[in-house]
């Protein structure tokens, strides 16, 4: 077998601070922060002069870890934060949650807001929120 398992998703954000804030709100867990510098970190991500901070980020069953990075240098480039769900690449992360309409009020405080409707489908209650940086995620609440 080539791969044992998924180790992290990275997500990169320019605002680490309030990124870390979302994902906390969300029910993550800080696990770690770093600041990386250094040629093998350059070499790693195939740029001149990396300066990064990163959060690694647990899920409450210590299963999951979510990795924001925030590069320092070389600068990124603007991109655009409210792109559609339907744009090639990776678009959403997803968690499953106890009570998803609880937590898309708390998440309001930290300028979340609805990509499109809370909808019952499948057996669960499910929705799209974006939140920091355009960064979309998918909550769904178990119901059957």
């Amino acid at each position: 077998m080539a791969i044992q398992r998924m180790d992290h998703v990275g997500v990169v954000v320019n605002d680490l601070p309030a990124a870390v804030e979302f994902f906390v709100e969300l029910g993550l867990e800080v696990e770690g922060e770093a600041t990386i510098e250094d040629e093998a970190a350059s070499r790693i991500v195939g740029l001149d002069g990396v300066r990064s901070e990163i959060a690694m980020l647990q899920t409450p069953d210590g299963r999951r870890v979510v990795e924001l990075v925030k590069f320092n240098s070389p600068a990124s480039p603007e991109g655009e934060d409210q792109e559609p769900a339907h744009v090639p690449g990776i678009r959403h992360l997803a968690f499953v949650v106890d009570d998803v309409e609880d937590l898309v009020g708390r998440m309001r405080s930290h300028d979340a807001a609805l990509v499109g409707e809370l909808v019952s489908y499948g057996g669960y209650k499910l929705c799209y929120v974006r939140g920091p940086e355009g960064i979309i995620v998918e909550l769904a609440e178990v119901t059957q």
